[in-house]
């Protein structure tokens, strides 16, 4: 078991994976989550924190803290996506991060498309430096993708648990899916919301794909990629239908991608490099008929 959790990774795809995650932060920040900042705006006492928010116990926001916190996370993303410090950079923002999301969601909504990349953020620090495209593995690096990838699936079966926990198979014979499409439907959803029992078919569907996500772990890479693939084109559709996007879960599932063999940099530079050589070259003059030379005139 510990060999599985510690399977050994090319370090390439750790610093890949680095760089997408805290891109994604930042991008979170003025993308996704901007509204947090607006949350303080609210008298004191809506403010309900989470479990842990309790625990530990973490301050009331108020617009001085959470600018603060906007800023400071912003730019350590940035410069933690760059691989440098990793485990400094890392650990402050994992730590800005969580307390950006525990007041997001104490005021009464919580959303679990986070919690991969929560994890993936805890875990990468202790993957130590890693550079793009280098193929020499680590055992740091693969606990790293290997606790986010669990965390993923834990997000797919854990809600499929809370379905039948809380709604039984009420839950595949209801009317989930067509409240979903009333409330924030798009075309797409109500041409396909016409056809007699697609819905509940499809509900069934979901319950099925989320308690066999585990499954993944088990098969071989090829039918691995095929079936995180499949995870990917379930939520393209759910954007298409009902435009929920699950982004930082979409983002934290590229664990499982051999993202190794994106190297964007390497890339950039042959694309400069490609321009500067057109640039250099000599133009070369139009081929065409020789002109007439007529006599010379007297």
């Amino acid at each position: 078991m510990s060999g599985w959790l510690t399977e050994a990774v090319p370090r390439g795809r750790v610093a890949a994976f680095r760089t997408l995650v805290y891109l994604f932060v930042a991008g979170d920040l003025v993308v996704f989550t901007p509204w947090v900042r607006s949350r303080v705006g609210v008298p004191g006492e809506l403010y309900q924190p989470l479990l842990i928010g309790r625990l530990l116990p973490l301050p009331t926001p108020t617009p001085a803290l959470v600018g603060a916190i906007f800023w400071a996370l912003l730019l350590l993303a940035l410069l933690a996506a760059t691989g440098r410090a990793p485990r400094l950079l890392g650990w402050a923002v994992f730590a800005l991060y969580l307390e950006w999301m525990i007041i997001a969601m104490s005021y009464g909504k919580v959303d679990h498309d986070r919690f991969g990349l929560l994890v993936a953020l805890a875990a990468l620090p202790t993957a130590g430096r890693a550079r793009h495209g280098d193929l020499t593995r680590t055992e740091a690096g693969g606990w790293a993708l290997r606790v986010t990838q669990i965390a993923v699936i834990c997000t797919y079966f854990l809600a499929a648990w809370s379905k039948l926990r809380f709604g039984g198979l009420d839950w595949a014979t209801g009317s989930v899916l067509a409240r979903a499409i009333i409330r924030r439907g798009t075309e797409l959803a109500d041409l396909i919301a016409q056809v007699p029992h697609l819905l509940i078919l499809a509900q069934f569907g979901i319950l099925a794909f989320e308690l066999l996500s585990p499954v993944v772990f088990v098969l071989p890479e090829r039918w691995r990629l095929a079936m995180v693939g499949f995870f990917y084109s379930f939520h393209l559709v759910t954007i298409a239908m009902i435009t929920i996007s699950f982004a930082p879960h979409l983002v934290a599932m590229t664990s499982f991608l051999p993202l190794e063999r994106a190297r964007p940099a390497v890339w950039a530079r042959r694309l400069v490099r490609r321009h500067r050589d057109d640039d250099a070259a000599p133009a070369t003059p139009l081929a065409g008929p020789e002109p007439a030379v007529g006599p010379a005139m007297p």
